[in-house]
């Protein structure tokens, strides 16, 4: 799932950053609320980690352009603001969650997942035929055989098995599976993808990762493979 995280205090903002990749994330950082809403309105983010406080443009005002764009994406507002005025404040402007600085990271993590299991697609548990995703402790088993994967490999296979069924380019795996700071060519999702075939569909008798060739990838039970 991809993150955006709006936050001009550096310190702050790399370790939110750096906490939500090593939970298997991808995260985008906007250092103003300028910079934050162009991206949030060019990138379909899973959520977006918000702070009030911002150069160019406040939090809130980024928020109420957000939503009348027609946004749904879930918002947690960050604020050292305590009063419940500024609560009810945040919340009336469209935020689905407010967190008070200072905080632990810990809170912040559940706060997220617990925004992202309100909407209807984020199950906590993903299953396509004997593969099995559990969000919430990170895990993939495949036959009741648990699988090893890395935060790139479990973030491409969560995209895919999100769109299970149907087929994703190239492209659009890039643009959900790794930060804007990426540079490189779309031919390492094909790197990742034979990583992943070779993790969940070695050993076993039905192929799950499917190639369509000239068009992108799918996962799915009872399809032939056409790579």
């Amino acid at each position: 799932m991809r993150i955006l995280v709006v936050e001009d205090e550096p310190k702050i903002a790399r370790s939110i950053v750096k906490g939500l990749e090593e939970e298997f994330f991808t995260a985008d950082l906007a250092a103003d609320g300028e910079e934050g809403l162009s991206m949030a309105m060019k990138v379909n983010y899973d959520g977006i980690v918000l702070d009030w406080n911002l150069p160019r443009l406040d939090g809130l005002t980024l928020l109420r352009k957000l939503r009348q764009s027609g946004s749904t994406t879930r918002v947690l507002i960050l604020s050292g603001r305590r009063e419940v005025s500024d609560r009810v404040s945040g919340l009336e402007a469209g935020a689905d969650d407010y967190l008070i600085k200072p905080f632990s990271f810990q809170e912040l993590l559940a706060r997220v997942h617990t925004l992202l299991r309100r909407s209807k697609d984020m199950l906590d548990t993903l299953v396509v035929d004997d593969l099995e995703l559990d969000r919430m402790h990170r895990t993939v088993r495949r036959g009741g055989k648990q699988i090893n994967l890395t935060q790139r490999e479990y973030a491409l296979l969560e995209y895919l098995m999100r769109n299970a069924g149907r087929t994703v380019t190239r492209t659009m795996v890039v643009e959900h599976v790794w930060n804007l700071g990426f540079d490189g060519l779309t031919n390492v999702v094909d790197v990742y993808i034979s990583y992943l075939r070779a993790k969940i569909d070695q050993g076993f008798a039905r192929p799950l990762i499917h190639t369509k060739r000239g068009v992108g990838f799918m996962i799915a039970s009872g399809k032939e493979n056409q790579s």
